[in-house]
């Protein structure tokens, strides 16, 4: 039987199912395929489908905002031969959070 304190496994604990952001990336290549993803919700008595757009780096899936989208498109726009960008992520809440795609 493998045991552990309770405590010691909450410490390690990650959750598997969260899909993590675009701004986790130090570098995100313009090659990636953008992937629709949905998940279902629970708040109070009602379920919620939420639809997001995800790319796929090393098995984990990175939710890409509208904003980046469209911030990308005009990079492009400008750069045809773009290959690489990151982006910067501000704020902490829905309400308040900003994206800031910068070209590599």
């Amino acid at each position: 039987m493998n045991m552990s304190k309770i405590s010691e496994y909450a410490k390690d604990y990650e959750p598997t199912a969260k899909t993590k952001n675009i701004a986790d990336l130090e570098k995100v290549s313009t090659d990636l395929e953008l992937v629709d993803d949905e998940f279902e919700f629970t708040k109070g008595d009602e379920t919620k489908t939420v639809k997001q757009k995800v790319i796929i780096v090393d098995d984990e899936s990175y939710r890409v905002p509208v904003t980046v989208i469209q911030q990308l498109k005009v990079l492009i726009e400008d750069n045809k031969n773009l290959k690489f960008f990151k982006v910067k992520k501000s704020g902490s809440t829905k309400d308040d959070t900003r994206y800031q795609v910068i070209p590599m």
